[in-house]
């Protein structure tokens, strides 16, 4: 009876996103704390805007250069790209630094993102970092100055497992694309953008996002999160407090089985965490916030293993006009006592997040018959159910 329960509510699923719109966590009765905002996304945050680039092509044997190919490149602006160099409250924090983020010590420094933030693969960084900044020249992006220094901020995570990654596909029209396609609305998540060809404890990954609300006094403020996720273990893999990498191990043969010369081992990879909110935070508070995200990281199962890169920036669209380089400004902050329900906000919204990258993410075969599987939703709800947490 369970079994015939399960299949129906598949069933209606089904239905239910057969116009191209993939399943949530949510969608499919996963539990989670917190109030998110109207389309549970970091661009709940008013001005945020998401575009991707993704590549697929090609299967079987590697042929370095021609693929298979699985990736692409993420592109988030803070306060959209027609809001041309508009400086926002920033900082980052690594909890283990097996990876790359450009533009992070001017960021800290300086206190403020003075550009979009890029997503791509490991080996890609070069490429993308060096299109922004012709993209900046070619659309006067700081508004007929002419002099001035700039870090463009672009983040990596390890797709070579799926992906020609020594082919370097990306070329400056991807990132073009995923610039031109930035918008503010629903985004979407699994095998897109910069997480194309990533996994997740133990099954397929890629790009996710969740927000939350959080009320202060008679105002409410949005905490939004997009994550590129390709980090953990199967055996820590966590959902609602539930076993689940460690239930699924003895009932798929899931594993990786990566042929000889493929070195990655369990627990490998890599994430990356874009916090966004309109809360009026300074620097320091941004770094603090930054801090908590490996919390959230750590309730689905992440440890900040030896080969993975876990690396987050935080930052703030208060305090539009904070930034001027001739004149003394004035600014709005909270004070440190009002901080701690952003923390939670950002706990909740890295766990949801994450989790909605994998729920969405699709089977993916990539570079020499390596394949990484997808979340199975039906034996998630089955094992939710076991632990009482969907009822029946």
């Amino acid at each position: 009876m369970k079994r015939v329960i399960i299949f129906f509510t598949l069933l209606l699923i089904c239905h239910s996103f057969s116009y191209g719109q993939k399943p949530r966590a949510r969608d499919i009765g996963v539990p989670f704390y917190g109030t998110t905002g109207e389309l549970n996304a970091i661009t709940d945050v008013k001005g945020v805007e998401v575009g991707y680039s993704t590549i697929i092509s090609g299967e079987g044997e590697n042929n370095i250069g021609i693929g298979p190919i699985r990736t692409g490149v993420t592109a988030i602006f803070p306060r959209g790209k027609a809001n041309k160099f508009s400086p926002v409250y920033a900082n980052w924090y690594s909890l283990n630094g097996n990876g790359e983020m450009t533009g992070t010590t001017w960021v800290t420094e300086s206190g403020f993102l003075e550009t979009p933030i890029m997503i791509t693969n490991t080996n890609s960084v070069g490429v993308v970092r060096d299109a922004v900044l012709k993209w900046y020249v070619d659309t006067d992006w700081y508004q007929g100055k002419e002099w001035w220094y700039t870090y463009p901020v672009v983040a990596e995570t390890y797709d070579g497992f799926l992906n020609d990654i020594y082919g370097f596909h990306v070329k400056e029209e991807h990132v073009l694309e995923a610039i031109n396609d930035a918008s503010t609305g629903k985004i979407a998540e699994g095998n897109v953008g910069g997480g194309t060809g990533m996994m997740c404890l133990g099954f397929k990954g890629g790009t996710g996002t969740s927000s939350r609300l959080v009320k202060i006094k008679d105002s409410t403020y949005t905490v939004g999160v997009l994550v590129q996720s390709n980090f953990g273990g199967k055996r820590n893999f966590t959902v609602a407090g539930v076993p689940v990498g460690r239930e699924l191990k003895d009932t798929l043969n899931y594993e990786y089985k990566a042929p000889p010369k493929s070195r990655r081992q369990e627990g490998d990879g890599s994430i990356i965490v874009i916090v966004a909110t309109d809360a009026p935070f300074l620097p320091h508070q941004l770094k603090r916030i930054a801090q908590r995200v490996p919390l959230g990281i750590g309730i689905v199962g992440g440890r900040g293993s030896n080969g993975s890169g876990d690396i987050f920036l935080a930052f703030s669209t208060a305090n539009e006009n904070a930034f001027n380089r001739d004149e003394t400004t004035n600014v709005t902050t909270f004070s440190n006592d009002k901080i701690t329900p952003f923390f939670d906000a950002t706990v909740q919204a890295v766990e949801e997040a994450i989790i909605n990258a994998m729920v969405a993410a699709e089977t993916m075969d990539g570079i020499n018959g390596n394949k990484a599987y997808a979340l199975p939703h039906d034996l998630l709800i089955e094992i939710l159910k076991k632990y009482n947490r969907i009822k029946e």
